[in-house]
């Protein structure tokens, strides 16, 4: 399917973007100072495996995830258009540990719409740098909000941190929730109250 081999055409282009022999090499240095050998059969593959993956999930560094709101279809339309569960995984800028969980994104058109997957590629896209949950969250309501020229923008991200989860205060299971509202979404009651409703509904 020439669809998928495009994709990954374009994840490979942009891992190749990252510089992988010095990852590689910052990787066995902290496998010396953690007291391992990285010469040992078990981790002579890790510094490259570590590489690709920090060049995977760091893709959207190399991204403008703004361009999929580009095209837009002219449509008489003022309510509501939610995406709600959008999944992903990011990773905490403060201990470089992932955190996954979902996105909640609407908005609220002004004379035009765009695709509704371009939404969740916003998100996949912002969500792969080293960042905190709370600028992920405020970043995709400015950048809808921005290109779409929208009447309103809401987004809540509900997120579990492995930095919390496996290390520190060690209380897996807990989420994080973060909103960022603007527009209507943050000027009129009832409108903040259906979004609200709609991404608690079963």
């Amino acid at each position: 399917m020439p669809g998928i081999n495009t994709k990954l055409e374009n994840v490979e282009t942009l891992m190749n973007e990252a510089d992988h022999k010095a990852i590689q090499e910052a990787v066995k240095v902290i496998l010396k100072a953690v007291g391992e050998d990285p010469d040992r059969p078990g981790l002579l593959e890790t510094p490259r495996r570590v590489a690709k993956m920090y060049a995977e999930m760091f893709s959207g560094l190399h991204l403008e995830p703004e361009r999929h709101l580009e095209v837009t279809f002219p449509e008489v339309y003022d309510e509501m258009v939610l995406v709600r569960d959008i999944r992903f995984t990011s990773m905490c800028e403060h201990h470089l540990l992932p955190f996954s969980g979902v996105a909640h994104v609407a908005y609220i058109p002004n004379g035009k719409v765009t695709g509704l997957s371009k939404l969740a590629r916003v998100v996949e896209e912002v969500s792969r740098r080293p960042q905190v949950q709370e600028r992920m969250t405020s970043v995709i309501a400015e950048l809808i909000e921005t290109k779409l020229q929208s009447s309103g923008v809401a987004v809540v991200c509900s997120a579990e941190h492995s930095c919390m989860s496996i290390r520190g205060i060690r209380k897996p299971g807990s989420k994080t929730i973060t909103s960022a509202l603007r527009g209507i979404f943050k000027t009129n009651q009832a409108t903040r109250a259906e979004f609200m409703s709609l991404i608690q509904a079963p």
